[in-house]
C-alpha cells in the first residue's frame, strides 16, 4: 500500500508469478517420491497408525522443502544486507557462516559500491511495486542486483523482475515518503550462491524483457479482477421439459 495516497497494486514478484509453471507438477511428484523411499520407514509406521496422516505427510513434502529453503534465504539476505553496510554480521549458524564467506570473496573480488539496498521502487505509470536487493556500481557501470541461494539455479524470470524495478517510477521512502529517482542501470546481475560456492551471473532486463512483465501485469489484472466477473447466470435456454408422468387409470 502506497504511504502516499493509499492505493494498493501487486507485488513485482506476484505478477511474475503469473508465468506458467510446468516444472511443478514433475517436481512435486519427485519430491514426494524421494521422501516416500527416504522416509519409508516413518512413512509405513505412520501408515499403520493413520493412513490419512501419511498421505498429508508426503504431499506436505514439497511444502517443508520450500518454505526451509526460503528460511535460509532469507536469513542470508539478511547477512548480505549487513556485510553490503560494511557491517559485521555477528554470530551465525554454520551453514549460514558458509554463506557470508561467499559473499565476503564476492565483495573483495568485485568491490561493489552499494547505491541502494533493500529499498522498494513504486510504479504509478503501471500499478506495482516491489523490494530489489541492491543497486550497485562495479567497474563505473550501474547495475541492478539479486542475491539468490536457489538449489535449482539461477533462472530466466528473474531478467523480467528486474527489469520491473529497472522501470518502476521511482523508489519510495519508506520513513519520508520521498521520491528518490532510480539509477539509470546499465544491466542486471544475480549474485547465486551456494554452499559450494558463488557466481555473479550477468542479466538483461531491457526494455524488451520490461514489455513481457507489461503483459503479466495484464494477465494478472485478469486474474485477480476481471475473470471473475464475465461470466453471467446460467439461463438454462433450450432445456428440454421433462414430460410429466401419466396418470394410470383405475
Amino acid at each position: 500500500m502506497s504511504p502516499l495516497n493509499g492505493d494498493k497494486v501487486p507485488g513485482v514478484t506476484s505478477v511474475v508469478g503469473m508465468l506458467p509453471k510446468g516444472f511443478l507438477g514433475p517436481w512435486n511428484a519427485k519430491l514426494v517420491a524421494e521422501t516416500a523411499v527416504d522416509s519409508l520407514g516413518e512413512v509405513v509406521s505412520i501408515a499403520m497408525k493413520d493412513r490419512q496422516a501419511a498421505i498429508d505427510f508426503l504431499k506436505g513434502a514439497p511444502r517443508r522443502f520450500t518454505s526451509k529453503a526460503a528460511d535460509v534465504g532469507t536469513d542470508a539476505h539478511d547477512v548480505f544486507e549487513k556485510m553490503a553496510r560494511g557491517e559485521t554480521p555477528g554470530r551465525m549458524h554454520p551453514e549460514l557462516k558458509v554463506y557470508a564467506d561467499h559473499f565476503s570473496a564476492f565483495l573483495d573480488e568485485f568491490q561493489p559500491e552499494f547505491l541502494h539496498l533493500e529499498q522498494t521502487v513504486w510504479s504509478e505509470t503501471h500499478g506495482y511495486a516491489g523490494s530489489f536487493d541492491a543497486i550497485m556500481k562495479v567497474d563505473g557501470e550501474i547495475v541492478g542486483a539479486d542475491w539468490k541461494t536457489t538449489r535449482s539455479g539461477v533462472h530466466a524470470e528473474v531478467a523480467i523482475q528486474l527489469a520491473a524495478y529497472r522501470f518502476a517510477d521511482y523508489i519510495l521512502d519508506p520513513e519520508t515518503s520521498d521520491q528518490i529517482d532510480i539509477p539509470k542501470w546499465t544491466g542486471g546481475a544475480v549474485f547465486h550462491v551456494r554452499p559450494e560456492g558463488w557466481s555473479l551471473v550477468p542479466v538483461r532486463c531491457d526494455e524488451a524483457v520490461f514489455e513481457y512483465f507489461l503483459h503479466l501485469r495484464r494477465v494478472f489484472e485478469w486474474d485477480r479482477e476481471v475473470k471473475d466477473t464475465v461470466l453471467g447466470q446460467p439461463l438454462n435456454v433450450g432445456a428440454k421439459k421433462r414430460a410429466a408422468p401419466r396418470r394410470r387409470s383405475a
